[in-house]
């Protein structure tokens, strides 16, 4: 069959193509479509996970929680991970934390850990010292409160309340795990400080905080 010029773009364009295309037009799109196969498949795979992998059930934020929530049975579920992505000192008995206070705001699902609670093993992390304590402060200065932070590094200082004196450092380089949230009334002038030390400081800063003012000096 002879075709003129004249003939092209008429309806049996698409066919005369098709019937003339060179070989190496349908090895490439052979080649294209296998590629497209083997990305879909990845996709599959990595969001479906190791049907495969061994599966343990551990402790998840039942909903959004927030700093220095007291948890109770509520915020708690159960939910099954891989083993294999798990990090260090995940919780998987939902009764250890039952009345923990959280150090930091979780997402409903996020797993829990032990550095999520305040706790020893929070102290020792967080300060560097194997026998490290955590102590409550109440700073003199309750605007010292507002801009704390969990992670600040701060010293302790304590003085006498009518000054007669001098000022002293009761702990350097403490951590500051957790700033109590504002409350109501005479909640809110006394915002509490959880900071975390080396136990002879620790008690050294709980001794002083009955009978003298304590203000912290930001690293």
């Amino acid at each position: 069959m002879t075709r003129s010029f004249a003939d092209l773009g008429r309806g049996g364009d698409l066919r005369f193509g098709a019937w003339h295309r060179p070989p190496w037009a349908d090895s490439l799109l052979a080649r294209r479509l296998l590629a497209l196969g083997l990305v879909l498949a990845a996709a599959v795979l990595f969001l479906r996970g190791d049907p495969g992998a061994r599966r343990t059930s551990v402790v998840v934020a039942g909903r959004d929680l927030a700093p220095g929530h007291i948890l109770e049975a509520d915020d708690l579920r159960a939910a099954p991970r891989e083993a294999s992505a798990l990090p260090d000192g995940v919780v998987r008995d939902p009764s250890t934390l039952l009345g923990a206070t959280l150090t930091g705001a979780m997402r409903g699902g996020e797993i829990f850990t032990d550095l999520r609670v305040v706790g020893s093993r929070l102290a020792a992390v967080a300060s560097g010292a194997r026998d490290a304590r955590i102590v409550p402060i109440r700073p003199a200065d309750t605007a010292v409160a507002e801009i704390l932070r969990a992670g600040d590094r701060v010293d302790v200082v304590g003085g006498e309340e009518q000054g007669s004196r001098p000022a002293r450092t009761l702990a350097t380089d403490a951590a500051v795990v957790l700033v109590s949230g504002p409350g109501d009334g005479r909640a809110a002038k006394e915002r509490v400080v959880l900071v975390a030390m080396d136990a002879e400081h620790a008690a050294a800063v709980a001794a002083a905080s009955l009978q003298t003012a304590l203000t912290v000096v930001f690293h």
